[in-house]
């Protein structure tokens, strides 16, 4: 463990983290989506079965999220968990937050019996792709398809 992450706090996140959490988003895709965020701290965050949506925070200062649910029997798959977004400051990146959240999150899937944990990503996004590859993650048995719906 890095000596900072001694100091991370890991939490489920509430209708208060909207600005920082929509902040933090912002500022690493360009885009504000303030009601797409309140549409997912109101789904994901407090106890809600199956949904986290977890915030790592030093004192006052949100260092990143992450979220997940686990889904289960979609195309003959026994329930696991998902991760469908990330994110750290920027310049908290390689302090060890990424970890200690990932970690978090898988925990909260084997308190649940899951075994599994998956997730999706573009090909190109070689940052995230270190990261999940960092935490043991490799190509699984599935395979995206698509088309575009003119």
């Amino acid at each position: 463990m890095h000596s900072s992450q001694s100091t991370i706090r890991i939490r489920t996140a509430t209708a208060n983290d909207l600005i920082a959490v929509t902040g933090l988003d912002g500022k690493i895709t360009g885009l504000a989506k303030p009601d797409y965020w309140r549409d997912l701290i109101r789904r994901f965050g407090g106890r809600k079965q199956d949904r986290y949506f977890l915030i790592a925070e030093a004192g006052t200062e949100l260092l990143g999220f992450i979220m997940g649910e686990i889904r289960a029997w979609e195309f003959g798959s026994p329930p696991c968990g998902w991760i469908f977004a990330v994110n750290v400051e920027p310049d908290k990146r390689l302090t060890g937050v990424g970890t200690v959240l990932f970690e978090a999150l898988c925990g909260k899937f084997r308190e649940n019996g899951v075994a599994t944990v998956r997730t999706m990503l573009a090909r190109d996004d070689t940052l995230i792709m270190s990261f999940f590859r960092s935490q043991g993650m490799m190509a699984g048995p599935y395979i995206e398809l698509e088309a575009a719906l003119d």
